[in-house]
């Protein structure tokens, strides 16, 4: 279980990380100069399964009582090879009692980071229609890539605070398709 503390520091690293991001970004700006190439556009959709939520105290399974999926669709802007912007879009849908309903959407856009060996960090802000906000970090690799598309696995770990309810942490499990 996560004190109140924890949060507190997970939320300074994370802020910390936001900060070295920007000083890149802007390092790598001063460094290249104003490039007369476009931006390069990619794109993907998948699948985010939310494992486990940590808050106040408690532990939430998502497959206990109700299972929620989210099915993420993003555009990515490259601006060189090992930095970018990304916006994300996630409608996730909620399934308990025999029904189904739309019970979140969530927009998430961030930075990225491209590491070698086909490793992709992004920094994300999230606003959620639920009135909830925070920051997610997400790990993600392409593991089958062809010659128009490729197939990805990514780790998210999101971090939400706001609308009356107490700091939680989410790790989840995307899979999906870049193109």
């Amino acid at each position: 279980m996560l004190s109140t503390y924890a949060f507190k520091r997970s939320l300074t690293s994370i802020l910390r990380l936001l900060l070295l991001v920007k000083l890149i970004l802007l390092l790598e700006g001063v460094a290249l100069g104003q490039s007369t190439e476009p931006p390069k556009v990619t794109g993907y959709v998948g699948v985010l399964h939310p494992i486990v939520s940590f808050s106040e105290g408690q532990v939430t399974p998502n497959f206990k009582t109700y299972y929620q999926v989210g099915f993420p669709i993003g555009l990515n802007l490259w601006k060189s090879e090992k930095v970018g912007f990304s916006a994300e879009f996630v409608p996730f849908i909620r399934a308990e009692s025999g029904g189904s309903r739309m019970s979140n959407f969530l927009f998430h856009p961030g930075a990225l980071l491209r590491f070698p060996k086909g490793y992709v960090m992004a920094l994300r802000a999230a606003f959620e229609t639920s009135g909830r906000y925070g920051f997610t970090p997400v790990l993600s690799k392409t593991v089958i890539k062809k010659e128009h598309h490729g197939y990805f696995v990514a780790l998210p770990l999101a971090l939400r605070f706001g609308n009356s309810h107490g700091a939680a942490f989410t790790p989840g499990f995307q899979f999906g398709i870049n193109f």
